[in-house]
């Protein structure tokens, strides 16, 4: 039964790319919900990851990075997160340490407070993450600064690589949570279906595995999902997939040398979908030529943009 202390409610993570959103949701949940690599922009759609304690229940908002539109494709994403804001009953805002002399970036602290933040009307937590790269002076000066500059509900320090004060964070945010009643079953991780996942990690291989503009210019289209395993053992499910490429010069990156390249990201991609599902699978990549595809609106539509 549910005590009359229980907390419930939808939490957005916003920040900019690169500011440890998908690494902070995945390091909360404990599990890896969200795609993460060295690259920014990696996230393109909204995520979502729900926690569970004892007290609370909080549906976690993992969004795009907030950076100036080049095309069609970044005007999507921006427009999930103005969306997904209207949705949050608190902002977590993701501002990273800077190893600079600002203590953050304050030019993109104070756009994202004034363009994004002050329209939307909500109670906003500034978590400054990366804080086991800088001394405890440091993280002072910038909480401080913060508190002083714009006037959240709160200011902590965390590390989402290390997990320092997650804990702390999670006791931040329940206050803020209306719902005396969980949305979700406890073993709930997420809303998405597993082919979004999929689509995910072989997107994810993607940036991994090759360089410069190819993985930007990627799109990994799920044709087929076909579920085998459980009803007959000696069957593997069988997942079909499009990578959807730019160019042809770039079909022959992902394809590689003798399909070397291709060959590679199948097998990196494939283990690690089992290891999601629990079950083998049988994986197949076909690589699609799209010219453009990420300044064409009817093409974003059909790839659920």
């Amino acid at each position: 039964m549910t005590s009359s202390l229980f907390s419930c409610g939808f939490a957005i993570i916003i920040g900019s790319p690169n500011a440890g959103k998908s690494t902070l949701l995945n390091k909360l949940l404990d599990f890896k919900l969200s795609i993460v690599t060295p690259k920014p922009q990696t996230t393109r759609k909204k995520i979502t990851g729900i926690y569970h304690n004892d007290n609370c229940q909080i549906i976690f908002l993992d969004t795009p990075g907030i950076m100036k539109p080049q095309q069609k494709l970044h005007e999507s994403m921006l427009g999930v997160i103005r969306e997904t804001l209207k949705d949050a009953d608190i902002v977590i805002a993701l501002l990273p340490y800077s190893g600079k002399k600002d203590l953050i970036d304050r030019e993109f602290a104070e756009e994202l407070f004034s363009g994004w933040l002050k329209p939307a009307g909500k109670k906003v937590i500034v978590v400054l993450n990366k804080c086991d790269l800088v001394t405890e002076e440091r993280q002072r000066l910038a909480e401080e600064f913060v508190r002083n500059t714009w006037n959240p509900a709160c200011v902590l320090s965390v590390s989402a690589l290390k997990g320092n004060n997650l804990p702390q964070l999670v006791e931040a945010i329940r206050p803020f949570l209306p719902l005396n009643y969980p949305l979700y079953p406890e073993d709930t991780l997420s809303t998405a279906p597993e082919r979004f996942f999929v689509s995910e990690i072989i997107r994810e291989k993607i940036f991994l595995l090759y360089g410069r503009e190819v993985p930007y210019s990627t799109e990994v289209v799920i044709d087929e999902f076909r579920e085998q395993y459980e009803d007959d053992p000696s069957r593997k499910d069988l997942i079909r997939c499009s990578v959807i490429v730019e160019r042809e010069t770039q079909k022959q990156i992902v394809i590689g040398h003798k399909g070397a390249a291709l060959k590679k990201l199948g097998q990196t991609a494939r283990k690690e979908i089992e290891e999601m599902l629990g079950r083998p699978v049988f994986l197949e990549l076909f690589i699609k030529v799209r010219p453009d595809w990420r300044k064409k609106n009817n093409l974003l539509k059909s790839y659920g943009y």
